[in-house]
C-alpha cells in the first residue's frame, strides 16, 4: 500500500472508531455516549463532593494515561486523584507477591468506600487489572472502565459505567481512551465556571 493511500486509510478507520464507541451501565445496557459521560462526571462530582478520592489503573501506554489522568483531575479540576504505578510499589509487589497483585494490594490499603477507581485497559483481560477493580468493588467503591479488543473483554462488564473502543489496534485505543479521560475531565472543569 501507498503511504498516502495507508495515510487516509489510518484516519477513515480512526473516524469510524471514534464513531462506534459504546457506553454500557452495569446492566450492560447500552447508552448514548454522552449519557455515559455525564453519568461518569456526575459520579465523581458527588464522590469528590463527599472528599472521596479519584483512582487510575493502568499498564504500559495506559499507566501513562492513568498518572497523565491523575494529575489533571486534582490541578484542574480540584478533585483528589492518585493512581498507583510508582515503580517502587510495582517492583516491590511485583517482586514479593507477584505482578498480578500489583493493584490489587495499594487499592486494598488506600480506596475507602465511595471512591471511584478508573480502570484503562486496551484488552480488557489484564489480571491485575481485573484483580483491581474487583478489589475496589470490595472496599466499597465504584468503577469506571475503559476497554477495547474484543467486546467480550471482561473488564467491559465489571463497571458501573464502561466505555469500549471497538478497535484490535493499540493507537487508536489509547488514544481515545485518552480523549474520553479528557471529556469527562474537560466537562467536570466546564461547570465550575461561570457561563459568559
Amino acid at each position: 500500500m501507498r503511504m498516502r493511500d495507508f495515510i487516509q486509510t489510518y484516519q477513515n478507520e480512526f473516524n469510524r472508531i471514534l464513531g462506534s464507541i459504546l457506553a454500557t451501565d452495569d446492566r450492560n445496557r447500552i447508552l448514548p455516549l454522552e449519557d455515559g459521560i455525564e453519568r461518569a462526571c456526575a459520579l465523581i462530582k458527588e464522590r469528590a463532593s463527599s472528599e472521596g478520592t479519584l483512582y487510575f489503573i493502568g499498564n504500559g501506554g495506559s499507566s501513562t494515561i492513568a498518572s497523565h489522568m491523575a494529575t489533571d483531575f486534582w490541578r484542574s479540576s480540584g478533585i483528589r486523584a492518585l493512581t498507583f504505578n510508582d515503580s517502587p510499589l510495582l517492583t516491590s509487589i511485583g517482586n514479593d507477591l507477584g505482578y498480578h497483585f500489583v493493584f490489587e494490594k495499594p487499592i486494598e490499603m488506600f480506596l475507602r468506600p465511595g471512591d471511584v477507581l478508573i480502570a484503562i485497559s486496551s484488552s480488557g483481560r489484564s489480571e491485575n487489572i481485573l484483580r483491581g477493580v474487583d478489589a475496589a468493588w470490595t472496599k466499597g467503591g465504584s468503577v469506571i472502565t475503559l476497554s477495547g479488543f474484543s467486546a467480550d473483554n471482561p473488564l467491559r462488564t465489571r463497571g458501573v459505567l464502561n466505555f469500549f473502543v471497538p478497535s484490535g489496534k493499540y493507537g487508536p485505543v489509547e488514544v481515545i481512551h485518552q480523549y474520553l479521560c479528557h471529556w469527562i475531565l474537560d466537562t467536570i472543569v466546564s461547570q465550575k465556571q461561570p457561563v459568559t
